[in-house]
């Protein structure tokens, strides 16, 4: 039972607040009439009752490919075996863990049981069941194969997952390793070096460059000048993703990382397995080619390939081929462009381009091998690099007084 909290007077005119339990308003204020001759302002108090963390925690929840995927095989086994729509979307919701992807599939049951497709009723949760799903899926309920269509779904979204692994386990090996170094590096710089400090003030005479080196870089640790680089960094973080939100950024940025070092020949061989996974599938569920392309595009994650996508399509638009628009777009690797022209010519466009994405995901797979095994040497050599000049700095100024006692 809530609890209110009012403003009163009592019969000598003293104001007070008093609090009481009741169902509502209004039977509050008839407790304190009761009670008080002049009744103010009454509130409700806060308390951790009128917290709803079920809703806190749908808002902070994402729908992960993985979350979709397991749904996507679950609901194709239970529609292949011929339990009606609304039961096996009622099924699921009750045993889905993620709060967000529940919420959704109740509301989804409802529509459907309301007469709504199962396509427009997922259309209206695209935080769960974005542009590519919903397109399939209204696929297989006009062609009349949703069972087969929601197996082709899972299997792209396992095989879209996979390929985010390999590539989140490539990029998180260096920032885990380089995070530590940092550490480690201030660590033994803001409090290491301080207490050989000390040592060096009671021996006198001028120190090594690289020991007064490492002490000014100590003194400026440990003052509020230390907040300097920490303020360009987040500004220049906050800049980025900002500029990143503009159509000239987006490309920019997109097409500096299809570039970079080590990394872009990742982004590149992902982007083009993605690319022809999604458009493989597409196809092969009966989506038209033009609206397939449409979904691509959106889906594609780099506004390089996005607009090498719609530049594709236009020419499509008037007759060309695929193989020849994408050529000229001079974005896509030439084995995918010949492999696409062959599928082109016998008919079987969409089996190759799974060819091709089965191709480059183990391109991907091979690529992220070998960038581990050179950056494992790398990070070793760079922390043992950090640790070793601060140590050195540390030690030189001794090996100068054994010099002077010899």
């Amino acid at each position: 039972m809530p609890t209110f909290i009012a403003e009163v007077r009592d019969s000598k005119g003293n104001a007070k607040k008093e609090k009481v339990k009741a169902l509502s308003t209004d039977q509050a204020r008839a407790h304190f009439q009761n009670q008080y001759p002049t009744v103010g302002s009454i509130q409700k108090a806060f308390s951790l009752e009128d917290l709803n963390l079920d809703a806190l925690q749908e808002k902070m929840t994402s729908v992960s490919v993985k979350d979709r995927a397991v749904f996507s095989r679950q609901f194709a086994v239970m529609v292949n075996a011929g339990v009606a729509i609304v039961r096996c979307l009622g099924i699921l919701s009750e045993q889905c863990a993620n709060p967000k992807l529940k919420k959704s599939l109740t509301a989804i049951s409802s529509e459907v049981q309301q007469g709504t497709s199962l396509s427009d009723a997922m259309r209206e949760h695209p935080a769960c069941f974005d542009q590519l799903y919903v397109s399939m899926v209204q696929a297989g309920e006009v062609g009349g194969v949703l069972d087969e269509v929601l197996n082709r779904l899972a299997k792209l979204l396992e095989d879209m997952a996979r390929l985010q692994n390999q590539i989140k386990s490539a990029m998180t090996y260096p920032l885990v390793v380089g995070g530590f170094a940092v550490l480690v590096f201030l660590g033994m710089t803001i409090f290491l070096i301080p207490i050989f400090a000390g040592i060096f003030e009671e021996i006198g005479g001028t120190l090594p460059a690289l020991t007064a080196f490492m002490l000014w870089l100590s003194g400026v640790l440990r003052s509020w000048y230390a907040l300097i680089p920490v303020g360009v960094i987040i500004v220049t973080t906050v800049a980025i993703k900002q500029y990143y939100k503009t159509p000239p950024g987006r490309l920019q940025i997109d097409a500096l990382l299809l570039k970079v070092p080590l990394f872009g020949e990742l982004n590149e061989k992902s982007s083009v397995a993605r690319f022809c996974r999604v458009f493989g599938t597409l196809t092969r569920s009966g989506v038209p080619i033009l609206n397939a392309l449409d979904i691509v595009r959106d889906t594609s994650g780099n506004q390089v390939i996005a607009n090498a996508v719609e530049a594709t399509k236009q020419e499509i638009q008037q007759g060309g081929l695929i193989s020849v628009a994408m050529q000229n777009e001079q974005v896509f690797p030439g084995l995918a462009i010949q492999m696409i022209s062959v599928g082109e010519e016998t008919g079987e466009l969409d089996s190759m381009l799974m060819k091709v994405a089965d191709f480059y995901e183990d391109e991907v797979e091979q690529t992220v091998k070998a960038l581990t095994s050179i950056l494992e040497p790398v990070m070793i050599i760079v922390i043992g690099g950090m640790v070793g000049t601060i140590l050195v700095s540390m030690y030189l100024p001794m090996f100068k007084v054994f010099e002077t006692l010899g």
